[in-house]
């Protein structure tokens, strides 16, 4: 099945913005699931990360080095495993966030489960992570076709502006076995579309 997308499906830089300091001031608060909130969805915008590798994260797949930072995702589509490179802000979120597992009682366990649901300390389920983004967004009043999902195309849309138009980069960062997948972004994002229509009689 190929990818559909439109400018329609990526988040705006203000509403990365707002969402970002919504969950960030949530958190704030130590309520357990809105720290653990803010760290799933600060993954998911700045990382790309499938649902359902968030879901399957573990202590041992984070990499927090000062000089080289990532995420292993050990099973991603097509049980292809690679390593997400991470910026410096989600790195020392997670430093935080594993320090506050530790604390809250939590297992840090190198086996045990990143993201925990609040009964019983299972690993997430999709349905609930899915929830968890539908539910911050409709308080910040987005529209409702975006989906947890829209983080993925999100980043991977400014991934591809801020590499300057490195589509390999952004092949190699959201996982995609075919560079014809990650090829949909470049021809949503063209900027030589954008040169184009910027130069088009007045």
């Amino acid at each position: 099945m190929s990818l559909e997308i439109t400018q329609e499906d990526f988040l705006t830089l203000e509403q990365v913005s707002r969402l970002k300091s919504h969950c960030r001031d949530r958190a704030a608060s130590g309520e357990r699931n809105a720290v653990r909130n803010w760290a799933i969805l600060h993954v998911a915008l700045d990382t790309g990360l499938r649902v359902s590798e968030i879901c399957s994260l573990r202590i041992r797949d984070i990499i927090l080095g000062e000089e080289h930072a990532s995420l292993i995702v050990r099973d991603g589509k097509g049980h292809n495993k690679r390593g997400v490179n991470l910026g410096d802000p989600l790195r020392q979120h997670l430093i935080k966030f594993v320090a506050w597992k530790e604390k809250a009682a939590q297992s840090t366990r190198p086996s045990a489960s990143l993201f925990i649901s609040s009964r019983g300390g299972e690993p997430l389920t999709r349905t609930a992570v899915y929830r968890i983004f539908k539910t911050n967004a409709c308080l910040l009043g987005f529209p409702s076709r975006f989906s947890i999902h829209s983080c993925r195309h999100t980043y991977a849309s400014l991934l591809y502006r801020a590499s300057k138009y490195n589509i390999r980069l952004v092949q190699k960062q959201l996982g995609h076995r075919s560079i014809q997948t990650t090829q949909v972004y470049a021809d949503v994002l063209s900027e030589a579309a954008v040169i184009a229509v910027n130069k088009l009689p007045q």
